[in-house]
């Protein structure tokens, strides 16, 4: 599309169209366990287990790293980390409940920001 100018900062320039069509790509989880990777960037991480569940949140995924996270299944979601540190504004760890929707977002490299239905 000649609308859309890349310079050469890595900025996208859309030239004041807007954007649409954009749907985030859903990742469907039946497990108790399980460990981001770098390919969750920008996901919906779907966990439906109906036992307790562990995320865990490793180094390395990176400065700008963020996914929402929903509590799908009875199973509540327990965060942890690997080599990384986690923040809640209630050093909270765990989602609220079944349907429970909660947003990561690393702001510095391995450092996380948990933020949404939480609990502790």
């Amino acid at each position: 599309d000649t609308n859309v100018i890349v310079v050469a900062s890595g900025k996208v320039d859309l030239g004041g169209n807007e954007l649409k069509n954009f749907d985030a790509s859903i990742h469907d989880l039946a497990t108790t366990a399980y460990t981001l990777v770098a390919s969750d960037n920008g996901k919906v991480i779907k966990l439906t287990s109906g036992s307790p569940i562990t995320l865990t949140l490793p180094s390395g995924l990176g400065q700008g790293f963020n996914c929402t996270v929903i509590q799908y299944g009875a199973g509540q979601i327990t965060f942890t980390v690997s080599g990384s540190t986690l923040y809640n504004r209630q050093s909270h760890t765990k989602t609220a409940g079944q349907y429970a929707v909660t947003g990561l977002v690393s702001c510095a490299a391995d450092v996380f920001v948990l933020a949404g239905d939480t609990a502790s």
